[in-house]
């Protein structure tokens, strides 16, 4: 009764105090919101195309519903980017259908339906096979009401229905519009057609040592400004990391080894006057039980072939006799021990046949039209062509055969056992009861067969002792070990020191540049989105270094340089600009020490030989051992016959030519032919490039890195 007469008194206290923590709570949610903390909400946007968003939730349901349609061979990033890419599709295409009105009613998506593999689908079908619209709704409406889950795929399916029935008008209403004329095509044509010959001195740029061209930054920095589209990049990081693998070491080999050569022979332990024997692996009665209990792999009773055995002891296996042990012997990361526990001499057989089908038979061909009697004879002369000493059964096969997949093979179907199911009885029969090199017939529900017998092969029936060659508890502990310390004491030093760092110790410090933000695999570490996203967080500056737990082992990874998206520096821009710097600068030195030259006076100035070129066609504007040359050869096409040029820079060095003769394309009475492919391979084209000029005209956020 104290205490409730305590809170009586205290009302106004607790009221004031439960009232401050919903006031808390409340602007605790405003303050952690995106508004001021930055952090992704739901119902915030993973892009933004034209003002338009695609909410992260939409998003998210689309990439669960990929994942299940294409299963764990997909990445997550892969699938992310997928449905990115369709959603950035669908929503520009969709603000160009809003603007055009363009909309689909229900018999356009019947029409779409019935022309497209939807058709096929048997609930849509008549009692003849045939795509019915009746059927369909009817289908689509008993959905609905007894099939929900069926119906609610459908729903989704019928909105990529309707997305591509709406693509496919838009792209047929630009498509109207695409044309050519006459000219074009006989433009065309003559591109094609008209030739012309030259004789040419050309002085390559190699003539100029790139020692001799001083270029500065300025220079750079110019060149980008002025080429500003061939120099843009997107934000992006470099890495340097060194790996810590979790591998075995060679201590971890041996023992495991001294371990399986332990179950080899038996143990034997004197104990007073008491002898102890404990049977193994040489001498188990029960081969299955000791390998459940002491192998990595369990007893496989099947027989084998030396194919199947493994490579690198197949040979020894078959060699020994039942009851023989070979091993420890290492098998990838296995050792391993194996005992012939028994053999099948000549048990799989190889060989090859002709089949010769009938009309009826199984698996017979609509073109089969030949009678039962009539393959049996055919066959009966192939036998007798097939034995003679000089025949080549392959090319017998490859030329007369009717099973379509052992011509491919001339007639090789490769080995069989007694107790495989995939051969007729009578067939598999000839291949146990006869000897390598026989040639005979034998009837089988396909047809008449020539069967020729090509190898015989032993069979073993082996045990298999097997230890995997792991890294053992020291060797993971000495291995987080060695990486934390490589990461303290690069954390501790300058940044710069990484690398002396790491090569005190003799690790190998591998570089990745350019990693985009979006990227998911990194060569030498495959898949690791962790680490992409560490580098690109706001909070990562250039020189920090963290330890990275991965699937084999640990990364300790330094972020080296940050590219801010626009244009590059003249640093970065300079593998790229200097070279095409250094062409303009030996062009304009070229040009003006040969200038007021004819070309005898150029070949000799220069010391090079005139060289010629013949039948070159502005639609192949390449010259003999100068390559793709489109200005020299279009200046030549301007020019008379007899004609020379001036100085003209190239792709790979400074011209001049001479027109040596020029040849009109042959008389055509009508281009409508020509403009015709011109039309077609425009309307080709339409999707793609219409497509391209949207987006690339588009006002598009991404903002994919902040949910993955």
């Amino acid at each position: 009764m104290a205490i409730l007469e305590n809170i009586r008194k205290r009302t106004t206290v607790l009221i004031l105090i439960i009232g401050m923590a919903l006031f808390a709570f409340v602007i605790s949610g405003v303050f952690t919101s995106n508004d001021f903390a930055g952090g992704a909400k739901v119902g915030s946007a993973v892009a933004e195309i034209n003002g338009e968003s695609i909410s992260i939730d939409d998003f998210r349901k689309e990439v669960e519903s990929a994942s299940r349609r294409f299963g764990p061979t997909f990445s997550n990033t892969q699938l992310v980017n997928q449905v990115y890419e369709q959603q950035v599709r669908n929503t520009i295409l969709d603000q160009q259908f809003k603007d055009l009105g363009i909309d689909v009613e229900s018999d356009q998506i019947i029409e779409f339906v019935r022309t497209s593999g939807y058709a096929q689908i048997p609930e849509f079908q008549d009692e003849n096979g045939i795509f019915n619209a009746e059927v369909f709704r009817s289908a689509v409406a008993n959905w609905s009401v007894n099939d929900p889950l069926r119906y609610d795929a459908w729903l989704q399916d019928e909105a990529r229905i309707i997305q591509s029935a709406k693509e496919r008008l838009y792209f047929n209403l630009i498509k109207g519009g695409v044309g050519a004329t006459l000219a074009e095509g006989e433009f065309d044509y003559k591109m094609a057609n008209e030739k012309v010959d030259i004789q040419y001195v050309r002085v390559p740029y190699t003539a100029i040592a790139d020692s001799t061209i001083q270029v500065s930054k300025n220079d750079i920095q110019t060149y980008i400004n002025n080429h500003q589209d061939q120099f843009k990049q997107e934000k992006a990081r470099d890495i340097r990391f060194v790996f810590f693998e979790e591998k075995p070491s060679l201590g971890d080999e041996n023992q495991v080894k001294e371990d399986i050569t332990n179950l080899i022979e038996d143990k034997v332990t004197n104990a007073a006057d008491t002898t102890y024997v404990e049977k193994q692996f040489s001498n188990t009665d029960d081969i299955a039980a000791f390998l459940d209990r002491n192998s990595d792999t369990k007893y496989d009773s099947i027989f084998k072939a030396k194919s199947e055995l493994p490579s690198i002891a197949a040979d020894t296996l078959m060699g020994l006799s039942i009851g023989e042990v070979y091993g420890p012997y290492r098998d990838g990361d296995f050792f391993r021990v194996t005992k012939i526990l028994d053999k099948k001499a000549e048990g799989a057989v190889k060989s090859s046949h002709i089949l010769y089908a009938y009309e009826g038979a199984e698996r017979a061909g609509a073109d089969i039209t030949r009678t039962k009697e009539e393959a049996e004879e055919e066959a009966k002369k192939m036998l007798e062509e097939a034995k003679k000493a000089d025949a080549n059964f392959a090319a017998l096969a490859r030329e007369h055969s009717d099973d379509p997949t052992a011509v491919q093979r001339s007639g090789d179907i490769g080995y069989f056992r007694q107790t495989d199911l995939g051969l007729a009885e009578n067939y598999r029969n000839f291949l146990f009861e006869h000897d390598l090199d026989e040639i005979g017939m034998v009837e089988t529900p396909f047809g008449f067969h020539i069967i020729k017998i090509d190898d015989k092969q032993d069979l073993l029936q082996v045990a298999t002792l097997s230890r995997e060659v792991a890294p053992s508890e020291e060797t993971i502990n000495t291995l987080f070990t060695d990486a934390t310390k490589f990461e303290m004491a690069a954390i501790d030093a300058e940044p710069e020191a990484f690398s002396d760092i790491a090569n005190e110790s003799t690790y190998v410090v591998r570089p990745v540049n350019k990693i985009k933000e979006l990227d998911e695999n990194l060569p030498g570490l495959s898949t690791q989105r962790g680490i992409v996203q560490w580098a690109f967080n706001d909070d990562t500056k250039v020189g920090d270094i963290r330890r990275f737990n991965i699937n084999n082992g640990y990364a300790v990874v330094q972020v080296t340089k940050k590219y801010k998206e626009g244009l590059m520096t003249p640093e970065d821009a300079s593998a790229t600009a200097l070279p095409l710097i250094r062409k303009d600068r030996k062009a304009e030195q070229i040009i003006a020490a040969h200038s007021n030259m004819d070309l005898d006076a150029f070949a000799s100035a220069s010391n090079v030989a005139k060289s010629n070129a013949s039948a070159l066609t502005m639609k192949s504007p390449t010259l003999p051992g100068a390559g793709r040359e489109p200005l020299v050869v279009g200046t030549a096409f301007a020019l008379g016959q007899g004609a020379t040029s001036g100085l003209i820079k190239g792709e790979t060095g400074v011209f001049m030519i001479q027109v040596t003769k020029k040849e009109e394309a042959p008389n055509v009475d009508n281009f409508s032919t020509y403009a015709k492919t011109l039309r077609t391979n425009a309307a080709n084209r339409v999707n793609g490039a219409v497509y391209n000029a949207l987006k690339d005209g588009a006002d598009i956020e991404d903002k994919r890195a902040t949910f993955y």
